[in-house]
């Protein structure tokens, strides 16, 4: 078990072994043909990438065509983008072992740790998910349910007829509450105000942070120093939680992700157990790909409802309504602000051979994979495809490959069940005690790697008459 003692030491470790670049990933070969591309610094058009892609990416798309690179820094390594569903298909149906998933999300790892699901690949991925699955499964979910829907009216009835507020920072707060209660398992309220502002520390961060895992010797100054410091006291938090559950009284009555993970490997079980650093690897991954994304959603759900009164006069009935058909509705009004507004760009895969994709010739260590920004904007498989039209997605989805929000293949989101479940869950706590309005337009900014709403989705909402 982890001592206090150990735990800053197992910090400074995951900082010096991860880093913009993962190990053990082959250098390109530089004199190999790849598809056309800006031919600008390395570093600026990581910026561009990192800073300006709502811009970027349907640029080089019309730019260069369908297939095009981009190359970024350390050492300007090539990451090609495919923007059509079969290119897509490509990539997602690709040999796992050949088309490391981890490896091309290695920018994550200083903060996820080397053994975080998104961050590993061929058998220990396998053996991560098939531990994790457990507790997102359909009757895992079932069981979640409740929990959410009796946080989400909390937060809901702290709201007074007239507000305005950013639904960002509302929906932000609600999605880190679940996540801590369904992953964490966490009830004490001085724990939770602890872990709150270190998590939102973490997730809201300037994207140029981000520069830092690539030069290791910018972690010493300004906001890369206090990203740095702030990760020393979250992993505090986290390996302290861990330690105590260890030993918890009622760890076998427990449902938590936290509880359940712990249990493996006891009892008759053939899996062997994680230790304290899996653990934290795999919480803080479900922490941070479990709240933002969700949250990013829904406020911008409820900031397109809001600008149209039409759709949403139709989500109050289907909530007025009730039953199966109202839960499709708000599933399906989820879905198309999911694929209106992407919260992540793109989904990559660092090639571990040398491989054909979209009839290029790419070497082994190139990262490539699908925009999600293009893809979701196609006009053939998504006509009008600036509209928020939430019908797209009612007893039908789009053509596959063409709405990506969670990936695809062997590594598709293990979340993304819970992830509309919980959206359906608030949408329907919120719009059965107000009416939305929108206050204005909004566009995507960049934070970390995830695009969220720049002036926060703001909303006035007006108490329902019962």
């Amino acid at each position: 078990m982890t001592t206090v003692d150990d735990v800053p030491e197992l910090t400074s470790r995951r900082f010096r072994g991860t880093g913009a670049v993962a190990e053990g990933a082959p250098r390109p070969d530089r004199r190999a043909e790849l598809p056309p591309g800006p031919r600008w610094p390395a570093i600026v058009q990581t910026v561009a990438l990192m800073r300006f892609r709502h811009w970027f990416h349907p640029w080089l798309q019309r730019t260069y065509g369908d297939v095009f690179t981009i190359r970024l820094i350390p050492g300007g390594r090539p990451l090609v983008l495919v923007t059509r569903p079969e290119h897509t298909k490509e990539v997602f149906a690709g040999d796992p072992e050949i088309f490391h998933a981890g490896k091309g999300n290695a920018i994550l790892g200083p903060i996820m740790g080397r053994h975080s699901l998104l961050l590993q690949d061929s058998a220990e991925h396998k053996r991560a998910r098939k531990l994790l699955m457990p507790a997102f499964n359909g009757q895992a979910l079932k069981g979640y349910q409740e929990l959410v829907t009796e946080l989400a009216r909390d937060e809901v009835d702290s709201w007074r007829d007239g507000e305005s507020f950013r639904s960002l920072d509302r929906m932000n707060a609600l999605t880190l509450e679940v996540i801590l209660r369904v992953v964490f398992g966490v009830t004490d309220e001085s724990r939770l105000a602890a872990l709150r502002p270190r998590v939102n520390a973490t997730v809201d961060v300037n994207p140029v942070v981000l520069l830092g895992w690539g030069y290791p010797w910018l972690q010493r100054f300004g906001l890369w120093k206090r990203t740095v410091a702030n990760q020393y006291e979250l992993d505090k938090l986290m390996y302290a939680e861990i330690r105590e559950r260890r030993a918890a009284d009622d760890l076998d009555e427990r449902s938590d992700v936290l509880s359940r993970l712990i249990r493996v490997g006891a009892g008759d079980s053939d899996e062997d157990g994680l230790s304290d650093t899996e653990l934290r690897d795999q919480l803080v991954t479900l922490l941070l790909a479990g709240h933002e994304t969700t949250a990013t959603a829904l406020a911008w759900a409820l900031h397109e409802l809001g600008r149209h009164p039409e759709l949403h006069a139709r989500t109050v009935a289907a909530v007025t309504q009730g039953g199966p058909e109202a839960d499709a509705w708000l599933d399906a009004v989820l879905k198309e602000s999911m694929r209106l507004h992407p919260v992540i760009p793109m989904v990559v895969r660092t090639l571990m051979e040398p491989t054909t994709i979209a009839g290029y010739d790419l070497p082994a260590g190139a990262t490539v994979g699908p925009s999600i920004i293009v893809s979701h904007q196609r006009e053939e498989h998504h006509t009008d495809p600036e509209v928020f039209r939430p019908d797209r997605f009612l007893g039908q989805n789009p053509p596959t490959n063409t709405w990506i929000p969670f990936g695809g293949g062997v590594r598709r989101c293990i979340g993304a069940g819970f992830s509309l479940m919980e959206g359906v869950a608030v949408l329907r706590e919120v719009l059965t005690s107000y009416d939305v309005r929108a206050l204005g337009a909004d566009a995507p900014r960049v934070r970390n790697i995830t695009s969220v709403p720049r002036d926060g989705a703001q909303v006035r909402v007006t108490a329902r008459s019962a």
